[in-house]
């Protein structure tokens, strides 16, 4: 009987081992699916990147060489074209897009639009259909894109969440932290909208971040 209960017990416990590794297999298969960043291709040491936007990316509020493009181009090495026009509506943006695109033939896209559509209210399904066809364009002359999420105004800074069912819908890499971070931190900040020197450098950090995650470099 001793004999017995010892078999039992063997059992119970191999079972339990068992079934605690095989949740602990789930729940790390759960976190590498929760944190995949979609891929895109490596930025060869002769690429160009197209920084595209508004005052965000034009770089409102730091001195010239203070924008986040200009930071990332000397963080990754590559060539970061500044392309932010400050106070344009995402409408605006994506009529101007196609002559950039054209002109520059990027590899990288990194998307940072309608902040300004956000603070006047012109509509977020407008916004989210301008973006939309702003990552389309790009990807049909096969230009990868990054897309930044830009919050909105108020108490409680987040994106909205079309940024992130666009990101889902291209599969494409998705930064949506970092500005609601840099523009709730007063010391980061030149305004109320905008980041300092610091602000932009640390969005620069968080955009190579991403691309790290990418594998695109």
């Amino acid at each position: 009987m001793r004999g017995c209960c010892q078999r039992d017990e063997m059992s119970h416990f191999t079972q339990l081992i068992y079934r605690t590794a095989l949740l602990f297999a789930i729940f790390s298969l759960l976190l590498t699916a929760c944190d995949r960043t979609p891929s895109v291709a490596p930025l060869g040491r002769e690429a160009v990147v197209l920084a595209f936007g508004d005052s965000l990316t034009y770089g409102t509020g730091a001195e010239k060489g203070g924008s986040y493009p200009a930071h990332l181009e000397a963080l990754i090495g590559r060539k970061v074209i500044n392309a932010g026009i400050s106070g344009e509506l995402s409408g605006e943006g994506r009529s101007r897009l196609v002559e950039l695109l054209d002109r520059h033939r990027p590899d990288l896209m990194i998307l940072c639009h309608g902040g300004n559509d956000l603070l006047r209210r012109t509509g977020e399904k407008n916004a989210a259909a301008n973006l939309k066809a702003m990552v389309a364009i790009a990807r049909e002359r096969r230009i990868d894109v990054v897309l930044l999420g830009v919050p909105r105004p108020g108490l409680i800074l987040s994106p909205p969440d079309f940024y992130q069912e666009i990101a889902e819908e291209f599969s494409i890499p998705y930064e949506g932290e970092i500005l609601p971070d840099i523009l709730g931190e007063h010391s980061l900040k030149s305004d109320r909208f905008h980041p300092n020197a610091e602000g932009y450098r640390k969005l620069a950090q968080a955009v190579e971040t991403l691309l790290k995650k990418a594998r695109a470099l």
